[in-house]
């Protein structure tokens, strides 16, 4: 018997109830060194099963191995990890990690159609937003409703309507280009995706396929979300006349008919085509340019901020009087101005009365407006794309 304890069962025998030296302190001795049964502390448990917890041996003295060795040896034994019961061996193990700084948010979406979607929807609203106020000054000097430059329309704005002016018909335009951009970005990703040859192939078309993915991607947008784009026109020309979207969608209606909301289609077609191709286009290459110098396959927010906007003054510059017709086009018959037949008529006229300049009036503040805009857009929407991903992991 122990010192101060009660045996209540042979201590040879090393059963289930075997209890050494209980109701005094525990003490180790040269047959027990380790107390065991029913009181065992956590770091000890298991022993008195036949299981030492500091050593590889699980058979007990007299050489039977226990029923309860492998579980213990399993989920007890290794105090260095901490595992989840019922999950095998290094998958419910818990390492440390080291932490990087900055915060990291994934959210997942397990559809990739469905991640370019919001992607673009969030880029487009974000970036048409942070350029709301040159959007403005760029359609009142394009139509020459509020003077003949960035600074006059901008005095005149702040003198009649305050600083709320400046965004005046954003809301419409967020309407309309969160999901215009959505199709767009969607629609450039997969069919630049399907296009595109995979290492070691041959090209499946003779052009580059970021200029037809391009032009697809502007081709479907356009159509989807062209009316949205004339009733926001036409609130931010005529802000007394319409009280709000859907008035100024019922009063089109009414008072002009279904086919005013197209009004502009053909030349906005005309020239988004070739703007959406040499928008993605320079995009792509400029991406391809800056990996392939800089040995690097991720690109950062700011040199995608850059590229974005690089790529937005090439396409902008080179499109832009088919965009200076449009706009007229759109504005129609308001106060006794001129209805142009088609986009050629416009051109045409626009030349004879103003001169080659009037094809380029508030290409400055165009350009101020378009080319942040594009490079905050893919930024953006680059940087969604991150943080939307199929898995827990990164994308």
């Amino acid at each position: 018997m122990g010192k101060g304890g009660i045996q209540l069962f042979d201590d040879k025998m090393d059963g289930l109830f075997s209890i050494c030296n209980l109701g005094s302190k525990w003490s180790l001795t040269e047959r027990h060194p380790y107390p065991g049964g029913l009181f065992a502390s956590v770091g000890q448990m298991g022993i008195g099963f036949g299981v030492s917890p500091n050593s590889t041996n699980s058979r007990d003295n007299s050489g039977v191995k226990s029923p309860y060795t492998e579980l213990y040896e399993k989920y007890v034994a290794s105090p260095q990890e901490i595992r989840l019961v019922g999950i095998p061996e290094g998958e419910g193990t818990v390492k440390k990690k080291e932490k990087k700084a900055g915060l990291k948010l994934k959210i997942k979406v397990s559809n990739p159609s469905l991640r370019r979607l919001i992607s673009g929807g969030i880029a487009g609203a974000v970036s048409r937003t942070a350029v709301a106020p040159l959007e403005t000054i760029r359609t009142h000097l394009m139509v020459g409703s509020s003077g003949n430059s960035t600074a006059e329309v901008f005095h005149n704005i702040i003198k009649h309507d305050g600083w709320k002016g400046l965004f005046r018909g954003n809301l419409v335009n967020v309407i309309r280009v969160a999901p215009s951009k959505a199709i767009e970005l969607f629609a450039f990703d997969t069919v630049n995706k399907k296009l595109s040859p995979k290492p070691g192939e041959q090209p499946k078309i003779p052009i580059p396929a970021s200029l037809v993915a391009g032009a697809c991607a502007g081709v479907s947008s356009t159509l989807c979300t062209y009316p949205l784009e004339l009733v926001k026109t036409r609130l931010t020309i005529e802000k007394d006349m319409y009280d709000g979207i859907l008035d100024a969608f019922v009063k089109i209606l009414q008072n002009e008919g279904p086919g005013e909301l197209y009004r502009g289609l053909a030349p906005s077609l005309i020239g988004v085509i070739p703007y959406a191709a040499t928008n993605y286009f320079a995009y792509d290459s400029l991406k391809k340019a800056y990996r392939k110098v800089f040995k690097q396959e991720k690109i950062g927010n700011v040199e995608t901020l850059l590229i974005g906007s690089l790529a937005g003054a090439v396409s902008s510059s080179a499109t832009f009087p088919l965009e200076v017709a449009r706009k007229h086009m759109q504005v129609g018959a308001l106060h006794g101005r001129k209805v142009y037949k088609n986009v050629f008529h416009a051109l045409s006229s626009i030349l004879e009365q103003e001169g080659i300049q009037g094809l380029y009036k508030g290409l400055g503040p165009s350009c101020m407006k378009l080319v942040p805009a594009a490079g905050i857009s893919f930024m953006c929407y680059e940087a969604m794309k991150r943080i939307l991903v199929e898995d827990d992991e990164e994308a």
